[in-house]
């Protein structure tokens, strides 16, 4: 079956670093769009950021853009989400997400969904 695993989360201080990592299974990686996701308590989940079958033209939000760098190894199976300058308010858990070839913003429109990797920015 398809797994989806995160990894990379943890605790930083503001203006930090860190690396998201999504190692994915059970299913032909290269054919898949990448999208992560976050969800803070009590509001929506939100795209971070998402990556297309064959890389290109990756998706970021004006809250991240400029923050926040997706890439993928389908060698690996793996995306990543590189994330620095983080602020208080980018802490939330976050997901990477599957759809088959193009990228896309919303949740509804993933099929197949990781647990998640907690991030915590302390101020």
């Amino acid at each position: 079956q398809v797994q989806l695993v995160e990894s990379g989360g943890g605790l930083v201080q503001a203006g930090g670093s860190l690396r998201l990592s999504c190692a994915a299974s059970g299913l032909t990686f290269s054919s898949y769009a990448m999208g992560w996701f976050r969800q803070a308590p009590g509001q929506e989940r939100q795209v971070v950021s998402a990556i297309s079958y064959n890389g290109g033209m990756p998706y970021y939000p004006d809250s991240v853009k400029g923050r926040v760098t997706i890439s993928r190894d389908n060698a690996k199976n793996t995306v990543y989400l590189q994330m620095t300058s983080l602020k208080p308010e980018d802490a939330a858990n976050y997901y990477c997400a599957a759809r088959k070839f193009l990228l896309a913003t919303r949740p509804n429109e993933y099929e197949y969904w990781g647990q998640g990797t907690q991030v915590t920015v302390s101020s």
